[in-house]
Order: C-alpha cells, then sequence, then structure tokens
C-alpha cells in the first residue's frame, strides 16, 4: 500500500522553500506519494506572520533562517528586499498543475526560487507566468485555470483541512495521524516512514 505525506505550505514560508528539496529526497527514498496542500498561515490555531513578531523574535527568525539556508545550499534574499506583492495567488497555479497532472514540484521549486532568492514579485501575474514558462510550463495556461471552480474549490479545501489537521506553522508534514511542523523535523518524519512510529 503506498504511503501518503499529507504536505501543507506556503509559497510565501522561507521555510517550505529551504526545506522542499530535502522533503521531496526524503519522499523519494522512502517511496512516498506527496499529497500538497497549499494555503496562509493558519491564525486560527495559532499560527503568527513574521511581521506581528516581535522585533528580538524576528531577528532570530533571520538568523535561523540563514543558518538552515547554508546548511540546505539555499540562497536567500532576505535584506533590502524590494517591496513585493502578496505571493499566495501563485499558489493558483501549483493548484492548477497539481490538478492536471503536471509536475507540481517542478512549478513549485521555480516559484519559491524566484521569490525568496531572486526577491520577483510573483504576486504578479505577468512575473509568475514568466517563472513558470522558464521553467518549461504553459504560464499563460496555469494562469487561466485560477478562476476555474476545481481549483478555487481545492484553494479553500486546503485551508479547511489545514484548521482541521491541526497545522499552524509551514511546512508541516501530515503522515499516520502524526504531524511535524518545520523542516528540521524531516528526519523524525523519515524514521516514522521507516516504521519507527514516535
Amino acid at each position: 500500500m503506498t504511503k501518503v505525506v499529507e504536505y501543507f505550505f506556503s509559497i510565501g514560508s522561507p521555510w517550505s522553500y529551504i526545506g522542499f528539496d530535502a522533503f521531496v529526497e526524503v519522499a523519494t527514498r522512502s517511496d512516498v506519494e506527496i499529497r500538497p496542500y497549499l494555503t496562509t498561515v493558519v491564525e486560527e490555531n495559532g499560527g503568527i506572520f513574521s511581521r506581528n513578531r516581535p522585533e528580538i523574535r524576528r531577528a532570530y527568525w533571520t538568523r535561523d533562517l540563514k543558518r538552515w539556508a547554508r546548511v540546505r545550499g539555499k540562497d536567500l534574499w532576505l535584506e533590502n528586499r524590494p517591496g513585493l506583492s502578496d505571493p499566495a495567488p501563485a499558489s493558483l497555479i501549483v493548484i492548477a498543475a497539481y490538478l492536471d497532472g503536471k509536475d507540481w514540484i517542478g512549478l513549485t521549486r521555480a516559484l519559491q526560487r524566484a521569490y525568496w532568492s531572486e526577491a520577483k514579485d510573483i504576486g504578479k501575474p505577468y512575473i509568475r507566468e514568466a517563472v513558470a514558462d522558464a521553467a518549461g510550463f504553459d504560464g499563460a495556461g496555469l494562469s487561466k485555470r485560477q478562476a476555474d471552480h476545481d481549483v478555487q474549490s481545492k484553494w479553500a479545501q486546503d485551508r479547511e483541512h489545514a484548521v482541521k489537521s491541526g497545522v499552524f506553522g509551514f511546512p508541516t508534514f501530515l503522515y499516520d495521524s502524526e504531524i511535524y511542523w518545520g523542516q528540521d523535523n524531516l528526519p523524525f518524519l523519515e524514521r516514522h516512514l521507516g516504521g519507527d512510529r514516535p
């Protein structure tokens, strides 16, 4: 029977970006199906936007991001970033790719890299279309799908599922009724996938 990990993440989460490739590698090694759920910070369950945290905590958050980015081999543009619009709409083209059986993992990787490593404003439709095109997708075609019922329905249902599942931060991995929050918990997820259930 195929193992399924429910993967809750946000395009606008730097932690999702930092841990994405490592998670895909874990899933590949463990012969796991990844079931993606895209949403934004789940404030209902205690999630806090970074902008709403005290400065002392934000400073630590920034240092920790830099440390983990080096460990994972990711470039992060954190200081002096240009003003960028909300990246959440980029989630809709990832959902469209997933529903259409396209390489949503490759598209996610391209959008995250554009936003976090290159500070591209993927909140703007023409920019995310260009990013998708450069990654080998039909950006305009995916954009046209954004307003379709199945895409909008999954976007709404993903948030409901996140709330009901107890998700509050990103990335979160749900396997065998066990929640693992944060890309730093991937070793525990992998042990669980191997039979070591906590």
